[in-house]
């Protein structure tokens, strides 16, 4: 299928909606570039198969058959070299479920939990309500605006005692780092030096730019896979995040057991068919789409950066390797992160998510979602260069 046939310019009303993501700002004049939700219709292939479901006219309890683990499998094994076992299946209804539920399976009360911070602001509450205590391994930051895993502290963390777990993020949420092997095998051998159990979050997998490639961790080898749980879903790379539909990939039987009964206890073993239809469609059928995408949004990137360089030179855009999510360092404009996001809302209409949020390593710091039309993301940009142009002139 022809890229083109694609239309990411188009402006689509989401206001009105039930759309959290524009719903969500009263002033019908604000633009919302915050949430992880793309302003893009999903891949025709996804919309085909839901209507197709639709058309059915009979929404009862949901059997997921063969067709919706082959197309995981056959995906995994020819975009992304892992092989996975139809046993290694949990699904269940999001990413942020399947995490609690892996945490409640391998921890104890009390036990700590590594994170490379800042990071996805639902770990923490993932974290908490599991009455766990976060570590932090904060992450460091080159002069290109790339971050680092601080291995050095990631061992120290790991060799002490109530230290049970590591919540990774690959790719990485916020600071928009594509793992690479190596990093990952480093990561892999500390935890299983230290008996650290790793979760790893690759929900973005799909996602990545510039000649980066996305690494399963699972991928890494048996004792890597056996010593860790995946999860994965087709909601941030297709925009069906309502559907709500994820998985989790445990190679270990005896791990498998503990977080199927943890995802019961919890409630959350139940998925829905447009979720089911959607994943076939997507894996199967949407391989144009998602390339014709990723090369938009990687316009959209080079938009903002050129932007920046130009008229904010003495601000740093981390370097994008992977998710849709632009992660910019406003320290110059000498204000908190909180406080450029108020303002940005208020004087602007820009609505985003201030670094605080991703723990206190984000400080410094806002979150800026690509995903929209290039218009939207041009507008947008222009508010902010004027605002932090005028903080300046203000100091």
């Amino acid at each position: 299928m022809d890229k083109t046939a694609f239309d990411f310019d188009k402006i689509i009303n989401r206001r009105g909606t039930g759309s959290y993501k524009w719903d969500t700002p009263e002033d019908p004049d604000v633009i919302p570039m915050w949430v992880a939700d793309m302003d893009f219709r999903t891949s025709p292939a996804i919309i085909n198969a839901l209507e197709e479901r639709v058309r059915q006219g009979i929404f009862g309890y949901t059997y997921v058959g063969d067709d919706y683990y082959d197309a995981v499998v056959r995906c995994f094994r020819e975009e992304h070299s892992l092989e996975i076992k139809r046993e290694w299946f949990i699904y269940t209804s999001g990413v942020v479920p399947a995490v609690s539920a892996i945490i409640k399976a391998m921890t104890r009360p009390g036990d700590r939990i590594i994170v490379q911070t800042p990071a996805y602001n639902c770990f923490f509450s993932s974290i908490r309500n599991n009455d766990c205590i976060l570590a932090p391994n904060p992450l460091t930051i080159d002069r290109d605006g790339s971050f680092h895993i601080n291995f050095e502290e990631l061992e120290k963390l790991a060799a002490q005692e109530d230290v049970r777990l590591l919540l990774l993020c690959n790719p990485h949420n916020p600071s928009g780092r594509c793992w690479t092997r190596a990093e990952l095998e480093r990561v892999g051998r500390i935890c299983l030096d230290n008996g650290v159990f790793v979760i790893s979050d690759e929900i973005h997998c799909e996602l990545t730019f510039g000649g980066h490639h996305y690494t399963p961790f699972a991928s890494l080898g048996d004792e890597f896979a056996l010593n860790s749980a995946t999860c994965i879903s087709p909601s941030k790379a297709f925009n069906i995040a309502g559907l709500q539909i994820a998985n989790i990939l445990a190679p270990d039987a005896e791990t498998r057991k503990r977080i199927d009964k943890a995802i019961n206890i919890n409630e959350v073993c139940d998925v829905n068919p447009f979720g089911v239809a959607a994943t076939i469609a997507a894996y199967n059928e949407s391989k144009p789409w998602l390339e014709a995408l990723k090369s938009y949004i990687w316009e959209n990137y080079i938009t903002l950066r050129e932007t920046v360089r130009r008229d904010l030179p003495e601000y740093r855009l981390a370097s994008l390797e992977a998710t849709y999510l632009a992660w910019l360092d406003i320290r110059p404009s000498g204000m908190n992160s909180q406080t450029v996001a108020d303002m940005l809302l208020k004087e602007e209409k820009v609505m985003l998510n201030p670094g605080t949020m991703y723990g206190p390593e984000g400080e410094g710091f806002i979150r800026i979602n690509l995903a929209c039309p290039r218009t939207l993301l041009t507008t947008a940009t222009e508010r902010l260069v004027r605002l932090l142009k005028a903080v300046k002139k203000e100091a």
